[in-house]
């Protein structure tokens, strides 16, 4: 990944029209006639993680793409399990539309016949509805250009492909396709067939795929997407969620992108990295050859302040009650509140640049995972580093080593503090942070937590296979 955001590749899938030489909507249309789409799904990201959508037919789309499609305003309140919590303002009355953008048009090579776009939730007046997690991103890329910045991003998604088969004595669980292992030439044999038509179903919706490789875990896969714009990196992944699954699905196989499906085997990170460029110059903001590690005071000041709300953060990049059985010491997934230079037990990770260009550096945010909803979670990692930015915040020195390895002594002396070891505990802690609340703004952070803290409340109550079939049945 660079700082420099490259154009989406040229291609029959995404709409790629531009709303100033012409009628996006329109594009819209037609490319859904090209394509032969009798239903396109408008698709948006809830509070309990779950893409959720509704879906028009050909005939009335482009009364549709103007009007939206009637909604609930209760949605933003409904957990993972479709339990509806008791959020003021989110009650049976009342509506909000789902009102798609255009230019994310896009054929589902796993669903024939039928088309998707991304979703704002906006209230009957035009107005942005305040729960709506599209938006907030979109206001957070706004505050990071009245800075003088724009953000290029990607998400590094892993996860298990496996079979869905009955238990005898509990729930279904997910039996993983092979036991391979790491980057093994056997794992790529194994899912040679699947992965094949996964990569082809992800380019014909442009999405670029840049590596594949067999993961740790038993079927564990990871495909990576090329980084793009905030927004766009945001609506890839929620595309790409779907194109795993979908896939799997007409292979007569399961994909989940669950942190933990199987309890015993390597967790599904979900890495996040995420670049600056100086929009005055066009140069890469966090480069600086003079600098450590080539990192800019830019950069560090952002470190910095992913530092200083970390532990509230993880509230919105590991969304579930499953998510903490991965953040664990020695996993890789990083447990301690630390940076360094391609220190992959640190939370906070400076990348080295591929190649000699000094431009392709970038972080990474390695406590991050498919069950959160992607736009608070790059929403509110830009919040924390532009803090970090604006208050010239100092991370303090980097982390060399695995943090797990020094004793507490050592790592009370460093700051490498824990990270939030529970869903609750990173609930409190988001609670507590007051830049991260404001940003969230009065209902989108209440009804976040009522969701959360029902889950984690409902998780409480039940055993390990019983979580792990509800995350690897949702995620």
């Amino acid at each position: 990944m660079t700082s420099q955001p490259e154009p989406p590749a040229a291609g029959a899938g995404r709409s790629t029209a531009d709303p100033a030489a012409g009628d996006p909507a329109a594009a819209a249309v037609a490319a859904a006639d090209a394509h032969g789409l009798e239903l396109v799904r408008f698709l948006y990201a809830d509070h309990g993680g779950i893409i959720r959508g509704k879906a028009a037919t050909r005939q009335f789309l482009p009364e549709r793409i103007s009007t939206g499609i009637g909604h609930s305003l209760a949605m933003m309140a409904m957990s993972m399990l479709d339990s509806l919590q008791p959020v003021d303002g989110m009650g049976p009355v009342g509506e909000i539309r789902l009102v798609p953008d255009p230019a994310t048009l896009v054929p589902l090579p796993y669903a024939p016949g039928a088309g998707a776009m991304l979703a704002d939730q906006v209230r009957p007046d035009g107005s942005p509805y305040e729960a709506c997690a599209r938006t907030f991103l979109k206001q957070a890329i706004a505050a990071l250009a009245a800075e003088g910045y724009t953000m290029s991003a990607a998400f590094e998604p892993e996860f298990t492909l496996g079979r869905r088969v009955p238990d005898p004595v509990g729930p279904d669980r997910l039996e993983p396709v092979d036991d391979s292992l790491v980057y093994s030439a056997t794992g790529f044999a194994a899912a040679h067939d699947y992965v094949m038509d996964l990569i082809a179903a992800l380019r014909a919706q442009d999405l670029q795929v840049e590596h594949y490789y067999p993961e740790l875990g038993h079927g564990q896969q990871e495909v990576v997407i090329r980084y793009a714009p905030a927004l766009r990196a945001a609506d890839n992944h929620v595309l790409y969620r779907e194109t795993v699954r979908g896939v799997a699905f007409r292979h007569g196989l399961w994909a989940s992108l669950a942190p933990k499906p199987i309890p015993d085997q390597a967790g599904n990170g979900t890495h996040l990295h995420a670049s600056l460029t100086d929009i005055a110059s066009g140069q890469p903001a966090f480069a600086d050859p003079a600098g450590q590690f080539g990192l800019s005071k830019t950069g560090y000041h952002f470190i910095g302040g992913l530092i200083a709300h970390l532990p509230a953060l993880v509230a919105l990049t590991c969304g579930s009650v499953n998510s903490y059985r991965r953040l664990q010491p020695q996993f890789w997934s990083s447990a301690f509140i630390a940076y360094g230079m391609d220190n992959r037990e640190a939370p906070v990770r400076i990348c080295s640049p591929l190649g000699a260009d000094p431009g392709g550096i970038n972080l990474e945010l390695k406590p991050s995972d498919s069950t959160a909803n992607p736009y608070l979670a790059l929403g509110a990692l830009i919040h924390a580093g532009l803090d970090g930015i604006q208050r010239q915040l100092d991370p303090g020195d980097p982390v060399d080593v695995d943090p797990a390895t020094l004793s507490e002594a050592e790592r009370k002396a460093i700051g490498a503090r824990r990270l939030p070891e529970t869903l609750t505990q990173s609930l409190d802690a988001l609670e507590a942070d007051e830049l991260l609340m404001a940003a969230l703004g009065p209902l989108r952070s209440t009804s976040y937590l009522a969701v959360k803290r029902s889950e984690a409340a409902t998780f409480a109550e039940h055993n390990t296979a019983w979580e792990c079939f509800h995350h690897f049945t949702k995620f």
